[in-house]
């Protein structure tokens, strides 16, 4: 199947699933008032592939002759990473804005999966099969592909200790059949009401204990199937204008609680199955290639930030104070080490078991926390820069009555910025920073790919303590043993 249109993409939305949101069920999804603009930013990014200027940097020929999305390609080489960032970038460019759950950030998930054949091989070489058929199918069908993990949250205690289940929350297999398996329970995810497929995958929780093994299943599931409900909450640009809350009304991205009320999962879907090694390997590794695109958005995310700040104070001619330089620069800072983190991660990438080319772990692990540990911060800083009048600052409806005009004309316009362009960059900088949809986005990306603790964890054990261990045993002249379960 040839690439994607933007239009072919919003008319396979109309498949049959099954959406609920503010109250309605939705019939018609790419033309509801709550996603269309968000399927319109889809949409766009389907439509960017076939353009003459984005051919080189967005898509990609294979072996076969067939030309993909360069977003699905497997990454074979430092320079399949580097043309990943690029696409991410050229890609965010072109919308003006940042979007987390569009396919090319979750295929990362799948070749996870790829590095694990040999693991799941010992299992049953059926699984390794299909999580091979899978990736080819996203990447040949231009599939929009997203990640369900997340499940409501119940006694968190019974969670850790492996006994979850008991109260019915965790998606399981209720059922076996030559058809497949069919399950049952509840998971989250961002988009996917309109995407095409999720991969399926369990949570964090206990996963040596035996009694999980109904837990212990991964799987590709069709956002149409049979027996499965999207229920959505409410977008935060409902009843704004685009003028008043430019992100707010274009780039959010809606979360769904999907319901499996017994969904079949046909055979070739099913890419473990009654398998704890499979979950411990999946819950360890999940985010070794998926991280990379994420932290390329929250460094697009620290653009905003350093770029509204640097706007709002060449515009009030502040820019020359000392303590004002001093705030850009912690801004900077954050930008810069962040892009440090990713651009190391390329440079010192590591090859994976599959033999894929993996982004440098410890690297892109500690640039994730670093930028979401202090993104609030930065935010916070940038809201000084702006000043108070992000806060106080009439609608854009108001401004523009005939009669108010003259006077916003008057006390808006300054250092040559004039009133309508002053004005922008405040609702846009209310937008990034004070705005309901501000709130949800810090909080998404805090647990967006894992709640802080198992990002801490992954850090901690992809690092190799090994050396700095050896450099200070060195130089204090230490001959502690090896063994030494201190040091160990």
């Amino acid at each position: 199947m040839a690439l994607r249109t933007g239009q072919e993409y919003k008319e396979s939305l109309n498949d049959g699933r099954i959406v609920y949101i503010d109250g309605e069920k939705v019939t018609n999804i790419a033309e509801h008032p709550a996603f269309k603009p968000i399927i319109d930013v889809k949409a766009r990014m389907y439509d960017i592939n076939h353009e003459e200027k984005y051919k080189d940097t967005c898509t990609t020929t294979l072996e076969d002759g067939d030309t993909i999305c360069r977003a699905y390609k497997l990454p074979k080489s430092k320079e399949d990473l580097s043309a990943i960032r690029t696409y991410v970038e050229t890609v965010l460019d072109d919308l003006g804005g940042v979007v987390y759950r569009v396919g090319d950030e979750t295929i990362g998930e799948m070749w996870s999966l790829y590095d694990a054949q040999e693991k799941l091989n010992e299992i049953d070489p059926t699984y390794s099969q299909n999580i091979k058929n899978h990736i080819a199918r996203i990447a040949k069908e231009d599939l929009f592909h997203v990640s369900a993990n997340t499940d409501p949250k119940g006694d968190r205690s019974k969670l850790f200790s492996g006994k979850a289940g008991v109260e019915g929350r965790l998606l399981h297999v209720v059922e076996e059949n030559d058809r497949g398996i069919v399950v049952s329970g509840a998971k989250f995810e961002t988009a996917a009401a309109y995407a095409h497929q999720a991969f399926v995958k369990p949570t964090i929780s206990n996963w040596t204990d035996k009694s999980m093994l109904p837990y212990a299943s991964g799987f590709i599931c069709d956002m149409n199937s049979p027996g499965l409900k999207h229920i959505c909450r409410s977008p935060h640009g409902a009843n704004r204008s685009k003028e008043n809350y430019p992100i707010s009304t274009k780039f959010d991205e809606i979360d769904t609680l999907l319901i499996f009320d017994n969904v079949l999962i046909p055979w070739e879907n099913v890419l473990f199955h009654n398998s704890l090694e499979s979950v411990q390997f999946i819950r360890k590794n999940v985010h070794r290639y998926s991280a990379f695109n994420y932290v390329l958005r929250l460094l697009r995310r620290a653009d905003f930030l350093l770029g509204t700040a640097v706007l709002n104070v060449e515009q009030t001619g502040l820019t020359s104070l000392p303590a004002v330089q001093e705030k850009l620069t912690e801004l900077i800072c954050f930008r810069e080490t962040i892009n440090a983190h990713l651009t190391a991660a390329v440079a010192n990438a590591e090859v994976s078991p599959g033999g894929l080319a993996m982004p440098n772990q410890s690297l892109l692990y500690t640039g994730r926390i670093f930028a979401l540990k202090h993104f609030p911060a930065m935010a916070h800083l940038t809201r000084e820069l702006v000043g108070g009048q992000l806060a106080i600052t009439p609608d854009f409806e108001t401004i523009n009555h005939p009669e108010v005009k003259e006077y916003i004309d008057q006390y808006y316009s300054i250092s040559g910025w004039s009133s309508e362009d002053r004005t922008k960059l405040l609702y846009f900088a209310r937008d990034l920073l004070n705005s309901s949809h501000a709130g949800h986005q810090i909080a998404f990306e805090l647990f967006a790919q894992a709640p802080p603790f198992a990002q801490y964890a992954a850090t901690f054990n992809n690092f190799d303590l090994n050396n700095s261990r050896e450099i200070v045993k060195k130089a204090a002249n230490l001959f502690v043993s090896e063994k030494d379960p201190t040091l160990v």
